[in-house]
């Protein structure tokens, strides 16, 4: 599908569009749960892509922060140098020169870390960027689907969009700013050290071993506890948002207090989750004490003994202890800190959101024209390109009052049909069933002998009452669904829908419109209906598209479209629109009723009201298209 354009349903003027695919099953993974499961294993494979594509911003953070670590490898040395050649040898002015040396290497540190900002964002950013494409794939693919349950998953979705999604990019900007700083620091120290005093090491290498060793055991069931923490966040958002979208439901039916209950015990499981959390990550203070707290107790032990043995001068234990303690220790502890929350949180994190956008859709190839968008050999042979509703019944959940029932109806190829009603009767709930946006709770709607969840692209329009228009040429936002149109085509289309005298007045079609809102509801709606007449859909659905627009122009649009190739529905919000129509559907209740105008005069109390409130209108430009001008043929020379 081109860039949200024409579709099954497509709705071309609100930039809404629903595909017919069907994401395919994806093979369970290990600690993935739901339909938009993914474990750690498949988070660590989506970061480890996701860096790999950022190879060459990734080596300058590395090399910046090799910088990072100078002072960290001689700090000890030059303190231990400070100490035996300079204040404790009488030599104050060697030492403080020594000392001013590692003030240097700090400021050294300092630039390094500001050099490294920038590439540290040219990892970051478009790493959040990918995640929000594939995360809103998935959704609208999920919502468009034409499944039973399509769209059901919306709150979750909703929930890893503005938080999984956000939180992953946090969490790897803080990572790598932190884990690489950590990881200098600690290489730099034991570096140092092993320069320094390599009897000393020992005593330093065991108990970090062996705290490693404990902390790599640990990660597990932390893992287990960030993921249930995170699960229980995104059943909350899922009850939560469907609670919110059927609570007129809810209170119909008097289920308030068991709603009450399921949200308080999914409250309730999250609450115990993150207790779980932190009780399994209090054994992490028993890592620290082993690799950073028991090396420099075992250093100074030692060190007595050491320095009577002539070892050890008192420079070199200042340096050791001060390795340790400085850097050693505080890496640790916040190294521990950081893989043990941030580092699970990410890999939990970033396995949710590893299938998300795993099914795409089939590509539309880029050369595919207008013409070929709409062939009629996609569908059933021999059908007729109409559009059926064979026996429609819809209603918004499956205890509340139908909004249509048993509805059964043909809009034949050429046709032009009005819907009419009282407003909030459900005239865009039918359009939106006509495109096939919304699936009947019983019987089908097919066009051309097909049901609605496999019309293919281009064959259905529909442009909303709020049109959309979008930041570039106005050339741009007329060809947007046929990007081949001829000059002469866009001329005859804005000429015919009413749009020429807003053309020219923007600067024609190279003008560019830097901001669409500066245009009115109706200048928009005007762009839209051009647009649409251009595009290849042979049924057009104008779910109240000229609403803002003055009577004569409406007329004028809606007479361009009922002399097109195709058929066309308008949802009507004056009843003009249904004296211009072959036919009138009257949306009565939840049973519409269908005839002409005058039938519907005659037949409808109801009918006869919404007529006798425009009655007496003056300027009526109905008696314009009276009689109707005769229908474009499909192959007109000036069609595209």
């Amino acid at each position: 599908m081109r860039g949200g354009g024409l579709a099954r349903g497509a709705r071309v003027g609100g930039g809404r569009s629903a595909d017919a695919g069907k994401p395919s099953a994806a093979p369970r993974r290990r600690h993935s749960a739901g339909p938009y499961g993914g474990g750690l294993r498949a988070g660590q494979a989506l970061l480890v892509g996701l860096l790999r594509e950022r190879r060459e911003p990734l080596l300058h953070v590395l090399g910046w922060s090799v910088a990072e670590g100078v002072p960290a490898l001689l700090s000890g040395a030059l303190l231990a140098a400070a100490l035996d050649r300079g204040f404790l040898a009488g030599r104050l002015g060697v030492g403080f020169v020594l000392l001013g040396v590692l003030a240097l290497a700090m400021l050294i540190r300092a630039a390094a870390t500001y050099a490294m900002f920038p590439h540290l964002a040219a990892v970051v950013e478009p790493i959040r960027d990918t995640l929000v494409r594939r995360v809103v794939s998935e959704a609208v693919l999920d919502a468009t689907s034409g499944r039973p349950d399509a769209g059901r998953h919306a709150a979750a979705a909703v929930a890893r969009l503005t938080e999984q999604v956000e939180s992953c990019r946090n969490l790897t900007a803080s990572l790598l700013r932190t884990l690489r700083q950590l990881g200098v620091t600690i290489v730099a120290a034991l570096l140092g050290l092993a320069v320094l005093a390599p009897l000393l090491l020992p005593l330093v290498l065991i108990p970090l071993g062996l705290a490693a060793w404990l902390f790599v055991r640990l990660l597990p069931p932390l893992a287990r506890r960030r993921r249930a923490l995170v699960l229980a966040d995104e059943e909350i958002a899922t009850r939560t948002g469907r609670t919110v979208a059927g609570l007129r439901d809810v209170i119909a039916c008097g289920a308030q207090d068991r709603v009450v209950a399921e949200l308080g015990a999914a409250a309730d499981a999250q609450a115990r989750a993150a207790k779980l959390l932190a009780r399994a990550s209090s054994v992490r203070l028993l890592v620290v004490a082993l690799g950073g707290h028991l090396p420099l107790l075992a250093v100074l032990i030692a060190a007595p003994w050491l320095v009577r043995q002539g070892t050890l001068s008192t420079g070199e234990v200042a340096g050791a202890a001060l390795y340790l303690a400085q850097h050693l220790e505080p890496a640790v502890r916040a190294a521990t800190a950081t893989v043990g929350g941030w580092f699970l949180e990410l890999l939990v994190v970033a396995g949710r959101l590893a299938r998300t956008g795993g099914a795409a859709p089939a590509p539309v190839p880029a050369a595919r024209t207008a013409a070929d968008a709409a062939d009629p050999d996609d569908f059933v042979p021999g059908a007729p390109f109409a559009l059926v509703l064979d026996r429609v019944t819809f209603g918004y959940g499956p205890y509340a009052e139908p909004v249509v029932r048993d509805l059964s109806m043909t809009v034949p190829p050429g046709s032009h049909l009005a819907v009419v009603g009282p407003s909030g009767i459900g005239k865009s709930t039918l359009a939106a069933l006509l495109a096939g946006l919304l699936p009947p709770d019983q019987g089908t709607v097919s066009l051309a002998g097909r049901p609605g969840a496999a019309i293919g692209c281009g064959t259905i329009a529909v442009v909303p009452q709020e049109a959309y228009v979008f930041a570039g040429s106005v050339h741009e936002n007329l060809s947007y669904l046929d990007p081949d149109v001829t000059r002469a085509a866009l001329d005859r289309a804005v000429r015919l829908v009413g749009a020429a005298e807003l053309v020219a007045r923007l600067g024609g079609y190279h003008a560019h419109l830097a901001d669409p809102g500066t245009l009115s509801a109706g200048e928009r709606q005007l762009i839209a209906l051009a647009r649409t007449y251009l595009s290849p859909a042979r049924l057009v659905i104008l779910d109240e598209a000229t609403c803002h627009l003055d009577p004569p122009t409406e007329a004028l649009a809606e007479a361009a479209f009922a002399t097109r190739a195709g058929a066309l529905v308008v949802i009507a919000h004056r009843i003009d629109s249904a004296r211009r129509a072959d036919r009138v559907l009257l949306m009565d209740g939840n049973r519409p009723i269908l005839g002409t105008h005058h039938e519907l005069l005659a037949e409808s109390p109801l009918y006869r009201d919404l007529v006798g409130a425009w009655e007496h209108r003056p300027g009526d430009p109905a008696d314009w298209f009276e009689r109707k001008p005769a229908r474009v043929e499909e192959d007109a020379p000036d069609r595209v």
